[in-house]
């Protein structure tokens, strides 16, 4: 038996009326003889946020090159997990360049983000671009987990007509491909999430469920409680606090899920009230939909996943931080410094975000290490510069170890004109899917270990 078979058997589900909660692994579940000659192998995951209209790279880019270098404005919330990153420089995506098509660099950049290859310029029904680095991933693992892969977004975007200079509107709406006409769509509502990664499968048993714990106000964990308590009795001391903490988890997001209320925040009097929808405060629908992307790693309910902060062109006001501009129209700044100085503080508001759920999976345990040791999660923009609209030196992040396999804590320099694709090659072998290529790839991206 393999390490990673040995690993998964330990994990169990607690069930309830249409309802099946995935469990993290326990130690007190091994064999003793296993326990005694196996070590755990956590899966690998991965996962890809997308931010729209380029940033301000003078206070993105770090000023020198490997260790130790400091932290610039925009890049500063990211103290606390500044070991377990890199930041890259010099990455391009060539094919969201408009090689002969003319406007359209936003729809191009959200297109040819997971792709790397160019899309076809229509706003009808005949949409090709290619096929996403992380739909390779998930057709190649996804039948190991109960989801091959999980699709956010902030924006619910618009799947057809026009959007763009001529591109339709799937273009800016979607970043995941399973397929050259097929974008796959993303789930905005976190409560939706939250059904979908505790559901059983059993439509009609979700749905009663669902029904029931609406009428008598109840959480979900009030439903699999007995399982739970029978589960306790097999655990040993370590392990019974790990799945307190696990519940307490799943309560809180349950509770902050469905108490959003107008304002955006939570009421704690009420224990699951009706559902408000998203909620309107957009800090807190990222940091929800990030909760949901942990718990789905957690439970290896999915080992892929896409989150896109915002849609391609996105023209939202940030009032809550003070930029009552949309940000589209901010990123044609023409060299304006008020406008600079308002861009990078959305820059930096979106990297708080990131840096929220990079520091919740380094507190989350998975096997003996965490779950950031086992991720690898690619943040970033396919625009450089939001006025010029060009391709080249690309803001990306590439967080956490990769299981030992990525060297972080740097800031790495490439050649110009590196294909941001060999970033994905080096990524999907590190999966455990290895390709050919990806998008315009010209092989695995070098320096990501020493």
């Amino acid at each position: 038996m393999s390490n990673q078979q040995t690993s998964f058997s330990r994990r169990t589900a607690l069930r309830g009326l249409g309802l099946s909660l995935g469990l993290p692994w326990f130690e007190s579940l091994v064999p003793s003889a296993a326990a005694a000659s196996v070590a755990p192998t956590p899966p690998q995951r991965m996962g890809f946020i997308f931010v729209p209209n380029g940033v301000h790279l003078p206070d993105w880019t770090p000023t020198t090159e490997g260790f130790g270098y400091q932290l610039p404005y925009t890049l500063s919330p990211l103290a606390p997990v500044q070991d377990d990153l890199l930041v890259i420089s010099g990455l391009t995506h060539d094919k969201g360049r408009a090689n002969g098509d003319g406007p359209g660099d936003h729809a191009r950049s959200a297109s040819v983000f997971l792709t790397g290859a160019q899309p076809r310029k229509t706003d009808g029904s005949n949409i090709r671009s290619g096929v996403s680095v992380d739909q390779v991933a998930a057709k190649a693992i996804g039948k190991a987990t109960r989801f091959a892969s999980l699709e956010l977004g902030c924006e619910p975007g618009r799947s057809a007509g026009g959007c763009d200079s001529g591109y339709s509107c799937a273009y800016s709406s979607n970043i995941a491909w399973s397929s050259e006409a097929s974008p796959v769509g993303k789930e905005t509502n976190p409560k939706f999430v939250f059904e979908r990664l505790f559901g059983n499968g059993d439509a009609q048993a979700m749905d009663k469920s669902q029904q029931k714990r609406d009428a008598l106000q109840k959480s979900i964990l009030d439903f699999i409680a007995e399982d739970a308590r029978q589960l306790q009795k097999q655990l040993g001391k370590n392990d019974k606090r790990k799945l307190e903490e696990y519940l307490n988890g799943v309560r809180e997001v349950e509770r902050r899920t469905v108490s959003a209320v107008a304002n955006g925040e939570v009421n704690p009097d009420i224990d699951y009230p009706a559902p408000a929808g998203t909620p309107s405060d957009y800090g807190e629908h990222i940091r929800l939909l990030c909760d949901m992307m942990v718990l789905a790693f957690q439970t290896d309910s999915t080992r892929v996943s896409t989150f896109m902060f915002a849609d391609a062109g996105s023209n939202r006001s940030y009032r809550h931080i003070n930029v009552p501009d949309g940000h589209h129209d901010l990123s044609h700044h023409r060299g304006d410094a008020a406008k600079h100085a308002k861009i990078r503080d959305i820059n930096r508001f979106h990297v708080a975000q990131f840096s929220y759920l990079l520091q919740k999976m380094k507190a989350t345990p998975d096997g003996y290490g965490n779950l950031l040791d086992n991720t690898m999660m690619c943040y970033g923009s396919a625009l450089s510069d939001g006025d010029r609209h060009n391709n080249e030196n690309l803001p990306i992040l590439l967080a956490g170890h990769g299981g030992g396999s990525i060297d972080t804590g740097r800031h790495l320099k490439v050649a110009e004109e590196t294909p941001m694709c060999n970033l994905f090659m080096s990524m999907l072998d590190r999966i455990g899917a290895p390709v050919d290529f990806v998008g315009d790839s010209t092989g695995q991206l070098r320096g990501l270990q020493i």
